[in-house]
């Protein structure tokens, strides 16, 4: 059929919508050359006339066409109103599978509405003489074969940034006028939702857009206009001849108005400009609160968080046990509608539609009693997502219901249903716009219209205070929630003290003393008082997000209480995050109660049988190791200079060949090389350092250059420190670690790793260096010690059982977890002198093979071709490196052990492999024993050392099964 053919028999056609829809269409598509429904699949399965029709509900489906990821299609007779059309396809979106166009059609006009869920909607409108153009019907034939090519180019979140970037510049300019920030954001909050509301047509006829236009030629008359305006929104009114309806809600609780000038009514009007009914609110509070309140926003730690990350924990906390149960309820729904069909008697088929309709009932009333909290609200994110998930369910649940018979419902469900706190007055202000706008959009996106008796219901239950302590330091109270989700602001132990105050931080651990530990990162309070509600019964769920040092250390003990009152369900041990512009890792936890059958256990998105503490899953749970007696007291944290102590080489050099000081000791007892983490994993940055250890400041002063140095350059500093000690002792170290000191007495080596590094890396240092604070020593000098420390099972026990830095998520090594519960092999402990155990034919084939390992490794980075060995300037410190030549300088950049371990050149492979097969020899295991199984059967020893099992009986444990 040709256009003109197509064109010609339409214009003529006057018959009624049923009569001529399936006909009108198949028409369409022979002008198309496109197939039909019923060419392609003639069981309806996935394009289908329509759809949704059944015995049940008759001829009539949720859309006359459809075609599963294209379309839904709504015809209505000619001149009939296309809007009812368009609503009936969006309240059975849901139904449809979502499509990404939905197609209305009187016969002779067409229009196309884009439904993706994160672009800005676009309506592509044409009437039957069009057809004629080869672009109209190239866009149309793109419906049923390619709709992509229709999707707008800019999705919500680009337009919501826009819209943002604007209103900053106008509230940075009245705030450089010195109005208030929280003046200034109210006012800010009510242009953008006057804004939002004439373009869902809330607003009649461009009202607001109309008196900006007004105002910027009478910029002085812009205030009396605005008040006008936000007085006949507070309780419905007139503005001259036209109605405006009552919006109130807070909001606009008065007709307060600040003055604009011509540049900002500008601003204004290039806001006003763009598409606000397609604004995100997922994102309108935090872009906002960038320009509004940037210090303010820093201190909540109140942070964009996108939609499908919030989503990782709105699903498994509040969509899935909802559908799960809805998909229980629908069963039973089905029997009794299925009883009611099949009764012979009038009477018991009333009852059983009876049955059906009062379960139906049943669980909508459940549902719309359903309660969401945030107790760290911020702009409203969680609480909009939140929002939106329950009326869709709601939606879906209606729409199924409808299939079988039951009378579909109007939504019910409403911002009452979440709930908040938030104690910044700006933020939770703006939460309760983005719930306003969530609630809006959704009801105007799926067809319904909006309630208006106000329009803006009191959002009373987004409260402003502070979610953990009352004025007084008392213990703060949530509100009553089935469901507690969110994102708790994220303050690490130390900066809560200089961000909170210390008179805070102080009532707050003193308040929560016995329950949380001191030393604990503040999200950990949150997540505190969500496991009180949930095993209290006062909440059924919760999920929170923390940085993932919830998982160990002191912030653990929150989720080793959660694990043994509750159930961790759901949760995503390490994501990306951004927070404050800057890039880390968090951790996901979603916990109940008591766990229905219907939810499974979910750890990073994969199905598991128990998630623990550590948010490991389906493996030993490493979480109960305990502390080892022979293992405490010899791995240590290097000292904590605090101030610039380090000086580079060839400064200490010129120290080192000065005259001998007035106490006729050279500066070499002093001065010394020092080593942190880049050294070990990259090569020696030739930096030294004045180590005074615990001298008195008039024994310290003798060394004369040094002193004078650390006078200069580090008493300034610490001066200013907040811990007396450090100012009194300015010339020490911040933590001078004289237990370390103590240990390496008659040493002649020691055992360093770097706490943060991509692989665990083992070195031996000489005594003559100091260790930074970035380094762990273990003080041992033997080369068995040194080979079960770098074995695979050691390695695998420390990863586990340590943390994760920075956004590179480095493995992180931790003396009291990784190295403390260790259990090393039998006779081979730490406590245990290495002559104790030399002749041991297992120790001796460890260290033979961890010999082999460092010769090997110290080969590679110091070529003999590459180098030459210079002893230092005075006896007794480590010899140097030194390059041949620039050449060689350039090639042994390259020549580090991150390199070497990033690589993994056969050699190396092979010399760990031997190395792993001594250490699996010593614990009687196989060569060839999985790192589960090892662990297995290390925490089976840890239990039973920490027990005070005897030696012999730990030694049978260990025999290898077969």
């Amino acid at each position: 059929m040709t256009p003109d053919e197509f064109i010609r028999k339409w214009k003529s056609a006057e018959l009624n919508e049923r009569a001529a829809a399936q006909s009108h269409f198949i028409d369409l598509c022979r002008m198309l050359d496109e197939p039909a429904p019923t060419d392609v699949d003639p069981k309806g399965e996935w394009y289908a006339f329509e759809r949704g029709a059944t015995k049940t509900t008759g001829g009539e489906g949720w859309a006359d066409v459809w075609k599963r990821d294209h379309f839904g299609w709504e015809y209505k007779g000619k001149r009939k109103d296309l809007k009812a059309a368009f609503a009936q396809l969006q309240q059975y979106a849901l139904a449809l599978e979502n499509p990404p166009l939905l197609v209305v059609c009187d016969m002779d006009r067409f229009e196309i509405h884009t439904n993706w869920t994160n672009s800005v909607s676009a309506v592509h409108e044409f009437g039957l003489d069009d057809l004629r153009d080869a672009n109209v019907r190239q866009k149309l034939k793109s419906v049923f074969s390619d709709p992509e090519r229709l999707k707008p180019g800019k999705t919500r979140q680009a337009l919501t940034e826009e819209a943002a970037a604007e209103f900053a510049k106008l509230a940075q300019r009245l705030r450089d006028r010195g109005r208030p920030a929280e003046t200034v954001a109210h006012f800010i909050n009510r242009l953008v939702f006057c804004m939002f509301a004439e373009d869902v047509d809330l607003l009649p006829n461009k009202m607001f857009k109309r008196m900006l236009e007004h105002a910027s030629s009478r910029p002085d008359e812009f205030q009396s206009l605005a008040s006008d305006l936000f007085k006949a929104m507070q309780s419905g009114g007139r503005v001259g001849f036209e109605h405006v309806a009552w919006f109130n809600g807070g909001l606009f609780n008065d007709d307060t108005a600040l003055p604009l000038d011509k540049d900002d009514i500008a601003l204004t009007l290039v806001a006003a400009n763009l598409d606000w009914a397609e604004i995100d609110p997922s994102i309108l509070g935090t872009l906002f609160e960038r320009g509004l309140d940037p210090d303010k926003r820093s201190q909540l730690g109140a942070h964009y968080t996108d939609r499908d990350k919030i989503m990782m924990i709105v699903d498994p906390v509040i969509v899935r046990p909802w559908l799960a149960e809805w998909e229980t309820a629908k069963a039973e729904i089905a029997k009794s509608v299925e009883k009611s069909r099949s009764a012979k008697s009038a009477s018991a088929r009333t009852k059983a539609h009876d049955q059906a309709v009062a379960e139906y009932r049943s669980f909508l009333n459940k549902l719309r009693a359903f309660r969401v909290l945030d107790p760290a609200c911020g702009s409203g994110n969680f609480l909009y997502l939140a929002l939106l998930a329950l009326k869709d369910i709601e939606h879906r649940v209606s729409i199924e219901a409808e299939a079988m018979g039951l009378q579909r419902e109007f939504s019910q469900v409403g911002p009452a249903a979440v709930k908040g706190i938030e104690i910044n007055p700006y933020a939770a202000e703006l939460a309760r716009v983005s719930v306003w706008i969530g609630e809006i959009q959704w009801m105007r996106r799926n067809g319904f219209g909006v309630s208006d008796r106000p329009i803006l219901k009191p959002l009373d239950h987004i409260e402003c205070r502070d979610a953990v302590l009352n004025e007084d330091g008392s213990e703060a109270t949530w509100p009553d929630a089935d469901a507690i989700v969110g994102n708790p602001p994220f303050l690490g132990d130390k900066a809560m003290l200089s961000v909170l105050g210390t008179a805070y931080v102080d009532k707050l651990r003193s308040k929560f003393a016995g329950r949380v530990p001191g030393g604990v990162d503040l999200v950990v309070y949150w997540f505190e008082k969500a496991r009180a509600a949930v095993e209290a019964g006062l909440s059924k769920s919760a999920g929170l997000v923390s940085t993932q040092a919830i998982r160990r250390g002191s912030n653990r003990s929150v989720l080793d209480k959660i694990s043994a009152g509750a159930t961790i369900f759901d949760a995503w041990a390490d994501e990306p995050w951004v927070v404050d512009g800057a890039a880390v890792r968090v951790s996901l936890v979603c916990f109940a109660r008591e766990i229905d059958n219907p939810r499974q256990y979910r750890l990073d998105g994969k199905r598991v049988t128990s998630i623990h503490a550590d948010l490991t899953g389906d493996t030993v749970d490493l979480t109960k190791a305990l502390p080892l007696p022979e293992n405490v007291g010899w791995c240590f944290q290097g000292p904590v200079k605090v101030g610039p102590f380090d000086v580079p080489g060839d400064t200490a050099r010129n120290w080192l060949q000065l005259p001998r000081n007035p106490n006729g000791r050279s500066n070499s007892d002093v001065v010394r090389p020092w080593l942190n983490g880049q050294d070990v994993t990259r090569r020696s940055s030739d930096r030294w350092i004045v180590d005074f250890a615990d001298m008195p400041e008039k024994d310290a002063a003798v060394y004369e250059a040094p002193f004078e140095y650390v006078r200069r350059n580090v008493k300034p500093l610490r001066d200013k420190n907040n811990r007396e000690r450090r100012r009194i002792f300015w010339w020490q170290h911040g933590e001078t670690v004289p237990g370390l000191r103590k240990k390496t007495i008659g040493l002649k080596r020691l055992i360093a790793t770097p706490r943060v590094s991509k692989h665990r890396i083992f070195v031996w240092v000489s005594l003559k260096v100091l260790p930074d604070s970035r380094i762990n020593i273990v003080v041992r000098d033997d080369d068995a010690t040194f080979g079960i420390l770098h074995s695979r099972f050691h390695e695998a026990w420390s990863l586990r059982l340590g943390g994760w830095h920075g956004v590179g998520n480095d493995p992180q090594y931790t003396p009291s977890t990784g190295f403390e519960t260790f259990p090393f092999p039998v006779g081979l402990a730490p406590n245990i002198p290495a002559a104790a155990s030399a002749n041991d034919p297992r120790a001796k084939k460890i260290a033979e093979a961890a010999d082999q390992l460092h010769k090997l490794r110290e080969n590679w980075l110091n070529p003999a071709d590459l180098v030459r060995r210079e002893p230092e300037v005075v006896a007794g410190f480590p010899d140097r490196f030194v390059p041949i030549n620039e050449d060689a300088e350039r090639a042994l950049k390259k020549r580090t052990l991150t390199n070497l371990y990033n690589e993994r050149p056969t050699w190396l492979a092979n010399a760990h492999a031997e190395l792993d097969a001594a250490v699996a020899a010593a614990y009687n295991w196989p060569t060839d024993i999985s790192e589960e199984d090892a662990l297995a059967r290390l925490f089976a020893l840890n239990q039973e050392r920490a027990a005070g099992s005897a030696p012999g009986e730990l030694l049978a444990e260990t025999a290898p099964t077969e």
